[in-house]
């Protein structure tokens, strides 16, 4: 008879549940463990509730023979109030979510997606980072070496272009070379050692062939043009810088624009833009097979150009 009232009530409680908050207690299959976990928790709370007194509450349920035995000799009026209280309880947790499951696979999906991303983008993030410090450090050593040759190139060069003094290359921060700037200092001969922007206009030039130069020693380019990097010099600049030049012309082509006799009469390939009608350009070309030959045909103005002379583009093979 009482275990059939308790099944009764439970009925009747499943029944509310169902009814209040759209369950259906069937549908669970019921873990008999779990459910007298639960029921234990459930049964010991309530006591301790109805005791009075957490201390000899707990201690009345700690001495409870088993929760289902307890359950079973309980008053119908303990009964009544524990439903009540279970069923408070209930009430306090609000309405069900029934997508809640299917939300949460959603969302459960979704964050596996997103975790295999950041997983990935991190793993990419971390190999990018190895690949480029292991590239600055080989860029590093590479340019090292290479700007500590430079610098010995460009210190001889310059006294071969000047004719003496000295030149230096300085890196303007050594703890970051590969963004600093360089400093150039120079000192033509017969003056203080000082920065490259206090020099004259062909001084300036010819410390940048210097430097063109003492990077072609390292490393050659196959083509290079230069425009009127003579105008600024005088004749001993001028010979030095034509003596220089071809040293290299076996190893690189050069197209130079001058107006300088001396320059283009080493041209092996001269180019000309004259004007014989009034805003009627016209280009000639000529292949020199002996330079000299094109020094009577010159102006004797130390070169510079007529009114009818246009700029003249030699190339130097």
């Amino acid at each position: 008879m009482r275990e059939s009232q308790l099944q009764m009530k439970i009925d009747n409680l499943a029944e509310h549940v169902s009814r209040s908050y759209q369950i259906d207690l069937r549908a669970f299959v019921v873990d008999q463990p779990v459910f007298e976990k639960v029921l234990c928790t459930q049964l010991k709370r309530w006591i301790d509730r109805s005791a009075g007194d957490a201390t000899n509450g707990g201690e009345a349920a700690s001495n409870l023979p088993s929760c289902s035995e307890t359950a079973i000799h309980l008053g119908d009026a303990d009964l009544q109030k524990l439903i009540t209280d279970l069923r408070t309880q209930l009430d306090n947790m609000g309405p069900v979510n029934l997508d809640a499951v299917h939300e949460y696979d959603e969302l459960e999906e979704r964050y596996k997606f997103l975790e295999a991303q950041n997983n990935d983008l991190t793993n990419s993030r971390r190999e990018l980072l190895d690949v480029i410090a292991q590239i600055n450090s080989t860029t590093r050593k590479l340019f090292g070496d290479t700007f500590a040759q430079v610098r010995i190139n460009f210190r001889e060069m310059f006294t071969e272009l000047f004719g003496g003094g000295r030149a230096d290359l300085s890196l303007l921060d050594e703890n970051d070379p590969l963004n600093c700037g360089i400093e150039i200092i120079a000192k033509p001969p017969g003056k203080q050692l000082q920065s490259i922007s206090l020099l004259s206009g062909g001084e300036r030039s010819m410390v940048a062939v210097a430097l063109l130069f003492a990077i072609y020693m390292v490393r050659p380019s196959p083509f290079c043009i230069l425009d009127e990097v003579d105008a600024a010099m005088d004749e001993g600049n001028i010979n030095r810088f034509i003596r220089v030049l071809e040293r290299f012309v076996e190893q690189s082509q050069f197209v130079i624009i001058t107006h300088n006799k001396r320059t283009i009469a080493k041209a092996d390939i001269l180019y000309g833009v004259t004007m014989e009608e009034r805003g009627v350009s016209k280009l000639v070309g000529m292949k020199l097979t002996a330079p000299q030959q094109i020094s009577a045909e010159l102006p004797s103005n130390g070169g510079e150009q007529s009114p009818r002379q246009g700029r003249l583009a030699l190339a130097m093979r």
